[in-house]
């Protein structure tokens, strides 16, 4: 999820293969959270800078009522450093720059 068709893109390309399944996409903090409940993902790749709600946002809704999935796993093109307090309070699994994405660092924190 992530406002960038772009990175979309290649995050897509990446992770497929890498032997993901990718099954779906959304721009904004809105769609995220409608696709994530009509798809049903394990785990949900969320940029943290969105237009309408912020990936911190959409978390906690994705989260929330004690939700098993999916396992949420925050990016942004910022260092970590910029949102330490925020993510030590995240229900994230964790944090991937977007520079270092890659599946392995994907399932190593919501594997």
């Amino acid at each position: 999820m992530d406002d960038h068709a772009g990175f979309r893109a290649f995050a897509r390309a990446l992770l497929e293969a890498e032997g993901f399944d990718v099954v779906g996409e959304a721009a904004d903090g809105a769609s995220a959270l409608y696709a994530a409940e009509r798809l049903d993902p394990q785990i949900v790749l969320l940029d943290i800078v969105l237009p309408d709600l912020d990936g911190f946002e959409v978390c906690a809704r994705l989260t929330g009522r004690g939700r098993q999935r999916p396992a949420v796993v925050l990016t942004s093109s910022r260092d970590a450093t910029a949102y330490t307090d925020r993510l030590s309070r995240s229900a994230a699994r964790g944090f991937i720059p977007k520079d270092r994405l890659s599946g392995t660092a994907l399932l190593a924190l919501a594997g």
